[in-house]
Protein backbone atom coordinates (compact mmCIF):
# COMPACT_ATOMS: atom_id res chain seq x y z
CA UNK A 1 0.00 0.00 0.00
CA UNK A 2 1.58 3.49 -0.86
CA UNK A 3 1.29 5.78 1.29
CA UNK A 4 -0.75 8.99 0.63
CA UNK A 5 1.49 12.94 -0.11
CA UNK A 6 1.74 15.11 2.92
CA UNK A 7 -0.79 17.25 2.32
CA UNK A 8 -0.06 21.21 2.06
CA UNK A 9 -3.59 22.49 2.93
CA UNK A 10 -3.14 24.78 6.38
CA UNK A 11 -4.66 22.79 9.39
CA UNK A 12 -8.34 23.87 10.69
CA UNK A 13 -6.92 26.34 12.81
CA UNK A 14 -7.56 30.22 13.58
CA UNK A 15 -6.00 33.04 11.20
CA UNK A 16 -4.61 34.45 14.37
CA UNK A 17 -3.00 31.00 15.40
CA UNK A 18 -1.79 30.34 11.64
CA UNK A 19 -0.13 33.76 11.78
CA UNK A 20 1.65 33.25 14.67
CA UNK A 21 3.29 29.37 13.80
CA UNK A 22 4.35 31.18 10.29
CA UNK A 23 5.70 34.78 12.64
CA UNK A 24 7.59 32.10 14.85
CA UNK A 25 9.48 30.62 11.71
CA UNK A 26 10.58 34.21 10.54
CA UNK A 27 11.27 35.12 14.33
CA UNK A 28 13.64 32.15 14.60
CA UNK A 29 15.39 32.53 11.68
CA UNK A 30 15.92 36.39 12.21
CA UNK A 31 17.25 35.30 16.21
CA UNK A 32 19.76 33.29 14.17
CA UNK A 33 20.59 36.09 11.65
CA UNK A 34 20.78 39.15 14.19
CA UNK A 35 23.34 37.13 16.23
CA UNK A 36 25.55 36.16 13.38
CA UNK A 37 27.49 39.08 12.23
CA UNK A 38 28.93 37.05 9.41
CA UNK A 39 25.61 35.75 8.18
CA UNK A 40 24.49 39.91 8.06
CA UNK A 41 27.89 40.42 6.07
CA UNK A 42 27.16 37.40 3.36
CA UNK A 43 24.17 39.18 2.89
CA UNK A 44 25.95 42.59 1.52
CA UNK A 45 28.85 41.70 0.76
CA UNK A 46 28.63 39.63 -2.64
CA UNK A 47 25.68 41.89 -4.17
CA UNK A 48 27.72 44.65 -3.58
CA UNK A 49 30.63 43.83 -5.27
CA UNK A 50 28.93 42.00 -8.25
CA UNK A 51 26.87 46.04 -8.31
CA UNK A 52 30.82 47.72 -8.12
CA UNK A 53 32.45 45.07 -10.65
CA UNK A 54 29.64 45.92 -13.42
CA UNK A 55 29.42 49.35 -12.60
CA UNK A 56 33.11 50.26 -12.85
CA UNK A 57 32.43 47.82 -16.43
CA UNK A 58 30.14 50.29 -17.28
CA UNK A 59 32.11 53.30 -16.44
CA UNK A 60 35.08 52.08 -18.65
CA UNK A 61 33.16 50.81 -21.69
CA UNK A 62 31.54 54.42 -21.89
CA UNK A 63 34.98 55.69 -21.63
CA UNK A 64 35.72 53.96 -24.65
CA UNK A 65 32.72 55.35 -26.08
CA UNK A 66 30.87 51.36 -26.60
CA UNK A 67 27.30 52.06 -27.59
CA UNK A 68 25.99 50.26 -23.78
CA UNK A 69 24.02 52.14 -22.38
CA UNK A 70 25.14 52.13 -17.83
CA UNK A 71 21.81 51.89 -16.85
CA UNK A 72 21.41 48.89 -18.56
CA UNK A 73 23.73 46.70 -16.81
CA UNK A 74 22.89 48.44 -13.41
CA UNK A 75 19.98 47.44 -13.91
CA UNK A 76 20.20 43.93 -14.86
CA UNK A 77 22.61 43.69 -11.77
CA UNK A 78 19.98 44.78 -9.34
CA UNK A 79 17.07 42.51 -10.77
CA UNK A 80 19.18 40.00 -11.02
CA UNK A 81 20.29 39.74 -7.08
CA UNK A 82 16.25 39.28 -6.51
CA UNK A 83 16.00 36.91 -8.64
CA UNK A 84 19.38 34.96 -7.40
CA UNK A 85 18.54 36.08 -3.83
CA UNK A 86 15.15 34.70 -3.80
CA UNK A 87 16.56 31.18 -4.53
CA UNK A 88 19.23 31.14 -2.72
CA UNK A 89 18.11 32.51 0.88
CA UNK A 90 14.97 30.16 1.09
CA UNK A 91 16.98 27.13 0.02
CA UNK A 92 19.83 28.04 2.69
CA UNK A 93 17.51 28.54 5.09
CA UNK A 94 16.09 24.94 4.72
CA UNK A 95 19.89 23.71 4.35
CA UNK A 96 20.72 25.53 7.64
CA UNK A 97 17.65 23.31 9.85
CA UNK A 98 19.42 20.50 8.42
CA UNK A 99 23.18 21.97 9.20
CA UNK A 100 22.23 22.67 12.10
CA UNK A 101 19.90 19.05 12.87
CA UNK A 102 16.74 20.95 13.40
CA UNK A 103 15.00 19.37 10.70
CA UNK A 104 13.23 16.44 12.48
CA UNK A 105 12.21 18.70 14.90
CA UNK A 106 10.62 20.86 12.86
CA UNK A 107 8.83 18.33 11.12
CA UNK A 108 7.44 16.64 14.07
CA UNK A 109 6.15 19.84 15.85
CA UNK A 110 2.46 21.11 15.09
CA UNK A 111 3.88 23.14 12.46
CA UNK A 112 2.48 22.79 8.81
CA UNK A 113 4.63 22.22 5.41
CA UNK A 114 2.89 25.28 4.37
CA UNK A 115 3.43 27.46 7.33
CA UNK A 116 7.25 26.53 7.24
CA UNK A 117 7.35 26.66 3.72
CA UNK A 118 5.36 30.65 4.15
CA UNK A 119 7.97 31.33 7.15
CA UNK A 120 10.68 30.75 4.93
CA UNK A 121 9.40 32.82 2.29
CA UNK A 122 8.64 35.56 4.76
CA UNK A 123 11.63 36.00 6.00
CA UNK A 124 13.76 35.52 2.23
CA UNK A 125 11.78 38.04 1.25
CA UNK A 126 12.76 40.59 3.95
CA UNK A 127 16.40 39.79 3.11
CA UNK A 128 16.27 40.16 -0.07
CA UNK A 129 14.38 43.77 0.17
CA UNK A 130 17.19 44.57 2.38
CA UNK A 131 19.90 43.85 -0.04
CA UNK A 132 18.72 45.22 -2.79
CA UNK A 133 18.04 48.52 -0.78
CA UNK A 134 20.98 48.51 0.13
CA UNK A 135 22.47 47.66 -3.66
CA UNK A 136 20.21 50.48 -5.13
CA UNK A 137 21.12 53.28 -2.98
CA UNK A 138 24.75 52.44 -3.93
CA UNK A 139 24.37 52.40 -7.16
CA UNK A 140 22.16 56.39 -7.18
CA UNK A 141 25.15 57.15 -4.97
CA UNK A 142 28.76 55.87 -6.98
CA UNK A 143 26.97 56.01 -10.88
CA UNK A 144 23.90 57.85 -10.42
CA UNK A 145 21.54 54.78 -11.08
CA UNK A 146 18.30 55.51 -10.04
CA UNK A 147 15.65 52.39 -9.70
CA UNK A 148 13.02 54.72 -10.43
CA UNK A 149 14.03 54.61 -13.99
CA UNK A 150 12.12 51.64 -14.32
CA UNK A 151 8.86 53.26 -13.75
CA UNK A 152 5.39 51.62 -12.72
CA UNK A 153 7.13 48.19 -14.53
CA UNK A 154 9.39 48.04 -11.29
CA UNK A 155 7.19 46.30 -8.78
CA UNK A 156 5.65 43.57 -11.76
CA UNK A 157 9.54 42.97 -12.53
CA UNK A 158 10.46 42.17 -9.24
CA UNK A 159 7.49 40.23 -8.61
CA UNK A 160 7.99 37.77 -11.23
CA UNK A 161 11.11 37.19 -10.18
CA UNK A 162 10.64 36.82 -6.60
CA UNK A 163 8.05 34.23 -7.67
CA UNK A 164 10.33 32.17 -10.24
CA UNK A 165 13.21 32.34 -7.43
CA UNK A 166 11.28 31.09 -4.85
CA UNK A 167 10.38 28.20 -7.37
CA UNK A 168 13.92 27.04 -8.12
CA UNK A 169 14.63 26.88 -4.25
CA UNK A 170 12.13 24.58 -3.66
CA UNK A 171 13.05 22.66 -6.14
CA UNK A 172 16.52 22.97 -4.56
CA UNK A 173 14.81 21.70 -1.44
CA UNK A 174 13.52 19.00 -3.09
CA UNK A 175 16.28 17.69 -4.57
CA UNK A 176 18.17 17.26 -1.07
CA UNK A 177 14.50 15.83 0.11
CA UNK A 178 15.04 13.05 -2.60
CA UNK A 179 18.41 12.80 -2.71
CA UNK A 180 20.06 13.59 0.58
CA UNK A 181 22.80 16.22 1.80
CA UNK A 182 25.03 15.57 -1.72
CA UNK A 183 22.24 17.31 -3.72
CA UNK A 184 22.58 20.06 -1.49
CA UNK A 185 24.85 22.28 -4.51
CA UNK A 186 21.50 22.09 -6.32
CA UNK A 187 19.96 24.11 -3.55
CA UNK A 188 22.26 26.87 -4.36
CA UNK A 189 23.53 26.72 -7.84
CA UNK A 190 20.17 26.47 -9.87
CA UNK A 191 19.04 29.64 -10.56
CA UNK A 192 22.77 29.81 -12.09
CA UNK A 193 21.43 27.35 -14.49
CA UNK A 194 19.01 30.10 -15.88
CA UNK A 195 21.24 32.77 -16.01
CA UNK A 196 22.62 31.89 -19.54
CA UNK A 197 19.08 31.70 -21.44
CA UNK A 198 17.59 34.42 -19.23
CA UNK A 199 19.04 37.56 -20.90
CA UNK A 200 20.33 39.25 -18.08
CA UNK A 201 23.42 41.39 -19.72
CA UNK A 202 22.34 40.97 -23.32
CA UNK A 203 19.11 40.54 -25.48
CA UNK A 204 17.43 37.11 -26.12
CA UNK A 205 18.17 37.89 -29.70
CA UNK A 206 21.61 36.95 -29.65
CA UNK A 207 20.83 33.28 -28.25
CA UNK A 208 20.89 30.05 -30.85
CA UNK A 209 17.24 29.90 -32.12
CA UNK A 210 16.65 26.37 -29.75
CA UNK A 211 17.62 28.57 -26.42
CA UNK A 212 15.71 31.60 -27.35
CA UNK A 213 12.33 28.99 -28.01
CA UNK A 214 13.60 28.16 -24.56
CA UNK A 215 13.94 31.64 -23.25
CA UNK A 216 10.22 31.60 -24.38
CA UNK A 217 9.12 29.70 -21.62
CA UNK A 218 11.76 31.29 -19.13
CA UNK A 219 9.51 34.00 -16.91
CA UNK A 220 12.91 35.73 -15.86
CA UNK A 221 13.80 36.60 -19.86
CA UNK A 222 10.44 39.07 -20.12
CA UNK A 223 11.44 40.44 -17.30
CA UNK A 224 14.62 41.50 -18.36
CA UNK A 225 13.57 42.06 -22.44
CA UNK A 226 11.26 44.28 -20.72
CA UNK A 227 13.46 46.13 -18.31
CA UNK A 228 15.69 47.09 -22.00
CA UNK A 229 12.52 48.20 -23.60
CA UNK A 230 11.55 50.43 -20.50
CA UNK A 231 15.14 51.96 -20.35
CA UNK A 232 14.99 52.94 -24.00
CA UNK A 233 11.82 54.59 -23.61
CA UNK A 234 9.17 52.24 -24.47
CA UNK A 235 6.00 51.22 -22.63
CA UNK A 236 5.92 48.26 -20.37
CA UNK A 237 5.35 45.12 -22.22
CA UNK A 238 2.39 44.11 -20.16
CA UNK A 239 1.35 41.00 -22.27
CA UNK A 240 4.97 39.40 -22.01
CA UNK A 241 4.57 40.50 -18.52
CA UNK A 242 1.11 38.52 -18.31
CA UNK A 243 2.75 35.52 -20.35
CA UNK A 244 5.51 35.48 -17.50
CA UNK A 245 3.15 35.43 -14.84
CA UNK A 246 1.00 32.61 -16.27
CA UNK A 247 4.43 30.21 -16.66
CA UNK A 248 5.05 31.37 -13.02
CA UNK A 249 1.78 30.44 -11.68
CA UNK A 250 2.40 26.77 -13.19
CA UNK A 251 5.51 26.65 -12.36
CA UNK A 252 4.80 27.47 -8.75
CA UNK A 253 1.71 24.43 -8.38
CA UNK A 254 4.93 22.07 -10.23
CA UNK A 255 7.38 23.06 -7.84
CA UNK A 256 4.44 22.39 -4.54
CA UNK A 257 3.95 19.14 -5.92
CA UNK A 258 7.17 18.10 -6.23
CA UNK A 259 8.11 19.49 -2.97
CA UNK A 260 5.28 17.44 -1.47
CA UNK A 261 5.98 14.23 -2.83
CA UNK A 262 10.09 14.49 -2.18
CA UNK A 263 9.06 15.07 1.39
CA UNK A 264 6.47 12.47 1.74
CA UNK A 265 9.51 9.92 0.09
CA UNK A 266 12.19 11.17 2.79
CA UNK A 267 9.27 10.24 5.36
CA UNK A 268 8.76 7.13 4.09
CA UNK A 269 12.68 6.08 4.10
CA UNK A 270 13.09 7.44 7.03
CA UNK A 271 15.71 10.32 5.81
CA UNK A 272 14.53 13.19 8.23
CA UNK A 273 16.21 11.47 11.15
CA UNK A 274 19.48 10.89 9.47
CA UNK A 275 20.05 14.60 7.92
CA UNK A 276 22.90 16.11 9.55
CA UNK A 277 24.43 12.83 10.80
Amino acid sequence: MTTPLPSLSLPPLSLAARRTRILGVVQRDFAALRRSPIRMFEILFWPTVELVLWGFLTLFLQTQRVPFVVSFLLGAVLLWQVLQKASNEISIAFLEDIWSRNLLNVQVSPLSSVEYLVGLVLFSLGKVVFAVAVMAGLAFVLYGFGVTSLGVGLVPFMGVLLVLGWSLGLVGIAAVLRFGENAQVIAWSLVFVVQPVAGIFYPVSVLPAPLQAVSWFLPASHVFEGMRTVMAGGAVPWDRLAWASVLNAGYLAATLALFAWALSYARRRGRLSRFGD
